[in-house]
């Protein structure tokens, strides 16, 4: 799947939700539920990259022996 593959089926299902869910309170319920997680993943993995960079110093960097 590209990703404007996922894009549309990402909306197309977030269409599908929002059209069982015609009441706005229960709607934003649903979608804090979904940002969550991703935003959850997304500190992860930007914790994860941090701690790979921290065991492989860049090259060339000042005050780092090689």
């Amino acid at each position: 799947m590209n990703s404007y593959e996922l894009v549309t089926a990402i909306t197309a299902l977030a269409v599908s939700i929002a059209q069982d869910y015609p009441d706005n309170t229960e709607l934003d319920v649903l979608g804090s539920i979904f940002v969550q997680p991703g935003e959850t993943l997304e500190t992860i993995a930007l914790q994860r990259e941090l701690e790979e960079n921290r065991r492989v110093p860049p090259a060339g960097r000042p005050g780092v022996s090689e």
